[in-house]
């Protein structure tokens, strides 16, 4: 199973990409998700919450203390007026990041994240490059949210082959089945805010059916009550 910073902050009435969510609330969550399953969980750790690589490192160890089996770090900097980090900054906190990983007793799959196409910089030249440098720190798995196409993804799944790369799917402009994206050679599909905006979208239809036209048909395709009762009577 894996974490979405960006569900974690709507649940918490808070935006999403601008260190709105600390730490320790991510943490936090981390541990009530860990609780509740005997899956493998990993985290969305943004950029480590912090600029400095030995930030990125720490953050790794708390993640790991946890319970996490894995967590990414990313190049974003949760500053709009400057949302990418320097390319050399960037690999540095991979590198420190990885070798946190490393010092562990166990397993901890890290990965690394290539931010610029879902901030405003569609230089996919430049992601590829920042994964390729990635992958050479040592990184377990890319991914660089916003992909569309079928050649974008190829291009990244080759650049850093052997290493495995990670689609985000649920974002606009980008629609495969998982076959097509297994025989595009990707290894992992994540669903990022996807189904916490499919949540929130129903919440909005019926809202505004109720507000604009007066009417309750919003409930014929809602989950019913005994079925909410049982599903959460089993835990």
């Amino acid at each position: 199973m894996a974490t979405t910073s960006a569900g974690l902050a709507f649940s918490l009435g808070k935006p999403d990409g601008h260190a709105a969510v600390g730490r320790e609330e991510t943490l936090e969550n981390v541990r009530q998700i860990i609780n509740a399953t005997t899956l493998p969980v990993a985290a969305d750790l943004e950029n480590g919450f912090g600029d400095d690589p030995s930030t990125c490192a720490e953050t790794i160890l708390l993640a790991a203390a946890t319970g996490l089996s894995g967590g990414s770090i990313e190049d974003a900097t949760g500053n709009p007026n400057n949302p990418i980090y320097p390319f050399e900054l960037a690999v540095e906190r991979v590198k420190a990041a990885v070798a946190a990983a490393r010092s562990l007793s166990r397993p901890f799959v890290l990965t690394a994240r290539a931010e610029n196409l879902i901030y405003g910089r569609p230089d996919l030249k430049d992601t590829i490059k920042r994964l390729e440098a990635f992958a050479d720190a040592g990184a377990d798995v890319l991914f660089a949210p916003g992909l569309k196409t079928p050649e974008e993804i190829s291009a990244v799944v080759k650049a850093v082959a052997p290493r495995p790369v990670n689609v985000v799917m649920g974002l606009s402009g980008g629609h495969f089945s998982l076959q097509q994206l297994e025989d595009l050679g990707v290894k992992r599909v994540s669903l990022g805010s996807s189904l916490v905006r499919a949540a929130y979208g129903a919440v909005f239809r019926a809202a505004e059916e109720i507000l604009r036209q007066g009417t309750f048909t919003f409930a014929d395709t809602a989950k019913s009550y005994g079925d909410m009762n049982t599903l959460f009577g089993k835990y």
